[in-house]
């Protein structure tokens, strides 16, 4: 089934009312090097695997500065 305009625009308003963006750069190549180990350890997105890293950070250093 194809993707409506319909549904673009759909799509297009909950991105912009539900999420905010996230830019980051690395070296030339790492970016497919994250994307590939994220996929072996069995997350379904890279970007799941970056939220998840980013919050378990947070929390160990919320706990070592306890």
């Amino acid at each position: 089934m194809a993707y409506s305009e319909a549904q673009k625009k759909a799509t297009i308003k909950y991105m912009k009312n539900n999420l905010d963006d996230i830019k980051t750069r690395v070296p030339k190549g790492k970016r497919e090097e994250y994307k590939e180990k994220a996929r072996l350890l069995g997350y379904d997105s890279f970007n799941s695997f970056v939220v998840q890293a980013i919050e378990e950070k947070i929390n160990r250093e919320v706990l070592k500065n306890e």
